[in-house]
């Protein structure tokens, strides 16, 4: 957990530190980024990495269900480091120097992609049900928390070096580098299959076309204040919905497809991704609406000087982050013991009322009072994170938590993104209307020309909103080259000063305000509403995942107690984890409890029909609180007692069985349900011959009987899956056309999962020609036989005398020639002309799969 929080923190805090840097990075690369012709840089200095991210991070969730997480998660360390190092030593300045650490930033991004897209699948994998809360908690508020500590660590950086800002990546991205490679390994099991191209590109080129159009949309186009009429950005937003809109039907018939559309189905995923998308775009949000009203306005209007406004910026942040740090974790370990719903729900109430709260307050507040605010909009992320991000993965199954990881980590990082588009749209629709009018007052009363005042403020307001995200005046750039501060009359010091600008924007954009943190807040009102809704298939799937283990780790009944709310009702064990089965000896079972007049009783057993020794059996009611458990005697027989009538669900598990979960209803009277459990195993691999993939092979498992108990065929990679697979001893066979079958015994271990690779050979082919003579002799009869005399194969020669007989297997053959045999046949010759046709042709041996000639062709000329 810790070498997967550390590189979710580097990660997060990467994304967040180039932007309240910016204005040193600008002045450090010697370019003015407000010129019309560096917007540009601008937008893809903030947008860059997060869109590079957002595009890519499903695919490599997908290619960690394939070739293992860590192995893509270690990777992702390796390109993240040595982009930092790159970003540190930028040659260029001006152009030159942006488009390096554009190019660089992108490249930062893959790697970024590959640790976001795998971290909290690998947790998921290691850590139990009753543990995930806790342990995805720390991970997601190191994720959360790393976007606002980057706010911090950026403006002190900056203040001394803004290289330094991608230094500080560097000890940390070598440590996680080795760490990783030493210590993480691969705890789930990987799914065979292969990555889906079309799905992939076009994804990628929707959601790119998608967010660059929004993002530009905030520039002006012709005498519009805003791009929204661009016809570049109206076709990057369109053509973005398009393919996004093909890319869904694409998955939706793909057999190996990228982005899983049926999790969606899944109403715990999906009303709970929508809440945490609903809190990425508003998180993001937040961050810039901060940054512009402490960099741009707050702090200049208590006396600090622009240059320093980063680092001021990011201390009197702080509370944001406190407030998340101390929620985070404490939200995850309650919602293990107390479920997730009420959590995730509340925390987003409580952020919503705090962007009410924001609006309230004045530009020029009383700092307490705004720390106080930011302090309670923090702890409410918090406590919505962690119960959000354990409850969704744990209501995915296992072989597509990276696929389900990458997904939402696609939705935190396009939030992120969308938010720059979104709420500086939003920012610029509260500036136009009071804006121009304050401006064109102001320029006024400090003696500037009406005319020179009317123009300027007329200009479209994102100048003045990206002037104020960056902490500068723009009045020394906008009024210097005409010479209007040189004019008598105007007071250019006041102008040019630490506090005009902040004082003449700070009204308009409180209307600004208004506009944005509304938007906000119903947006958090919608992720509460999804979030109290999303509890629904996350019960059956998380006690069927509790069950896996039964039998092989303990919960005392203290813990039982404490975990459910209501007291154990029996001595026996419960179970408490995946992994306490490699570690925990099973426990001797108590004797099963007398039978009541509400008793639910039956068997356990196997798909052989075989009882199932020591099942562990827990009954949970419909709020998925634990009522009552038993374990299972050697014959496979059960008792257990619910509390009262009513409807329950039966989790049934056993070692190296698939659990399951039954609906029962209970009405007061005894009932027997007898369950059959399905292996719980799988043996999967890939089938090659001499180094190649076979695909369509087909591959079949069978038990100590002879029974066929798992068939697969190959994919185009080769690669098989038979599940449902129990310990055991099996024989597995291949076999592909033109190819020698294969079998094999192989031991299953008692977890159930076993990789076996299986090697083809190539079936011999004899050719050869017959010849009579000098003369080639055609559709003459080859037979191929062996030592036995038994028929391996025939073939007929070609108007060359050619033959060539396929699938032969290695040994010592006879090869035997025959033309046709002769026919009798009695005829009657009388005065005149007599026909008699005389047909030729072989008598074809057993087994033979030459066929008998055509007598409608000639003799010689067939094949």
């Amino acid at each position: 957990m810790s070498n997967t929080t550390l590189g979710m923190l580097m990660v997060t805090i990467n994304s967040s530190i180039v932007i309240i840097s910016l204005p040193a990075i600008f002045r450090g690369i010697h370019l003015d980024p407000l010129e019309p012709a560096n917007v540009s840089y601008l937008l893809w200095m903030l947008m860059g990495f997060m869109l590079t991210s957002a595009v890519l991070v499903v695919m490599f969730g997908r290619l960690g269900d394939m070739f293992g997480r860590v192995r893509i998660y270690n990777l992702g360390f390796v390109i993240f480091t040595v982009c930092a190092i790159a970003l540190s030593f930028d040659p260029f300045d001006l152009g030159g120097g942006a488009i390096w650490l554009i190019a660089w930033r992108v490249a930062q991004g893959v790697g970024g992609a590959m640790l976001m897209a795998n971290s909290t699948a690998i947790l998921t994998d290691a850590f139990p049900a009753r543990q995930r809360g806790m342990a995805l908690g720390i991970n997601q508020v190191a994720a959360v928390a790393g976007s606002f500590l980057g706010l911090l660590i950026g403006g002190l950086l900056a203040e001394w070096d803004w290289k330094a800002i991608f230094w500080v990546s560097v000890p940390f991205g070598i440590l996680g580098t080795i760490w990783s490679y030493k210590s993480l390994h691969d705890n789930g099991a990987r799914t065979p299959g292969s990555l889906d191209i079309p799905g992939t590109v076009t994804f990628a080129l929707g959601l790119t076309a998608l967010l660059a159009g929004i993002t530009y949309g905030i520039q002006p186009y012709g005498d519009s204040k805003t791009g929204w009429g661009n016809p570049w950005v109206l076709t990057g937003v369109i053509g973005g919905i398009v393919l996004l809109v093909l890319f869904c039907v694409i998955e939706a018939k793909s057999r190996q497809p990228m982005f899983h559309l049926s999790l969606f189905r899944n109403r715990t995923f999906a009303l709970g991704s929508f809440a945490s998308l609903m809190a990425s775009i508003s998180r993001g949000g937040l961050q810039f609406m901060l940054i512009i009203w402490l960099q741009g306005i707050w702090l200049p209007l208590h006396g600090f000087d622009f240059e320093s406004t980063p680092l001021w910026a990011g201390i009197y942040m702080l509370p944001l982050t406190i407030g998340f740090l101390v929620s985070g974790p404490l939200s995850g370990y309650l919602s293990d013991r107390f479920g997730g719903r009420l959590f995730a729900t509340g925390g987003l109430l409580l952020a919503a009322i705090t962007f009410v709260l924001l609006i309230v307050i004045p530009v020029n507040f009383n700092y307490w009072l705004f720390a106080l605010i930011i302090l309670l909009n923090g702890l409410g992320m918090g406590i919505f994170t962690s119960p959000n991000t354990a409850e969704v993965m744990s209501a995915v199954p296992a072989s597509q938590r990276g696929v389900a990881s990458g997904m939402r980590a696609t939705l935190m990082n396009g939030g992120m993104a969308l938010s720059i588009g979104i709420f500086f749209s939003l920012m610029i629709v509260g500036l136009s209307g009071t804006l121009p009018g304050a401006m064109n007052s102001g320029l006024k009363d400090q003696g500037v020309p009406a005319d020179v005042a009317g123009h300027i403020a007329d200009m479209p307001p994102v100048g003045s909103l990206f002037a104020t995200f960056l902490g500068y005046n723009p009045f020394k750039e906008l009024l210097g080259p005409s010479g209007t501060l040189d004019k008598p009359g105007v007071h250019a010091d006041v102008l040019t000063g630490q506090e005009f600008f902040p004082h003449l924007i700070s009204d308009p954009f409180h209307s600004g305000l208004v506009v944005v943190f509304l938007a906000a807040a119903v947006m958090m009102l919608l992720g509460s509403i999804a979030s109290w809704f999303a509890r629904g298939d996350y019960v059956e799937h998380e006690a069927q995942e509790l069950a896996e283990a039964a039998g092989a780790g303990l919960i005392t009944d203290a813990d039982a107690e404490a975990e459910t709310g209501r007291p154990a009702t029996n001595g026996h064990a419960v179970p408490a984890g995946r992994h306490a089965l490699a570690a925990t000896a099973v426990m001797p079972a108590a004797a099963p409890p007398a039978r009541s007049q509400r008793s639910i009783t039956g068997r356990v057993l196997r798909t052989d029909g075989h009882p199932l020794d020591g099942v562990a059996l827990t009954l949970i009611d419909q709020q998925g609180h634990q009522v009552s458990r038993a374990t299972g005697d050697p014959q496979g027989g059960y008792v257990i007692d619910p509390p009262a009538p009513g409807s329950y669900v039966l989790i049934v598990s056993a070692r190296g069985q698939q659990p399951t979960a039954v609906t029962v209803s209970v009405d007061g009277r005894p009932q027997r349900l007898d369950v059959t459990l399905h292996g719980s195993g799988e043996l999967s691999g890939f089938v090659r011959a001499a180094g190649r993939a076979v695909p369509d092979a087909t591959v079949t498992l069978t038990d100590l009987r002879g029974q066929v108990v798992g068939a697969a065929v190959t994919d185009a990679d080769g690669g098989y899956l038979c599940s449902g697979v129990v310990g055991g001893t099996y024989t597995l066979v291949a076999v592909a056309a033109h190819l020698r079958p294969a079998a094999m015994t192989l031991t299953v271990p008692d977890s159930g999962v076993l990789h076996h690779d299986v090697e083809l050979t190539p079936l011999a082919v004899l050719t050869g020609a017959v010849r009579a003579g000098d003369r080639a002799v055609p559709d003459a009869l080859v037979t191929v036989l062996d030592e036995t005399g038994a028929v391996l194969g025939t073939a007929r020669t070609d108007g060359d005398g050619r033959y060539t007989v396929t699938d032969l297997t290695e040994g010592t053959h006879t090869v035997v020639v025959r033309g046709y045999p002769p026919r009798e046949g009695r005829v009657e010759v009388a005065g005149g002309a007599v026909e008699h046709d005389v047909r030729l042709g072989y008598d074809l041996p057993s087994g033979s799969d030459a066929t008998e000639p055509d007598p409608s062709e000639p003799a010689y000329d067939r094949d």
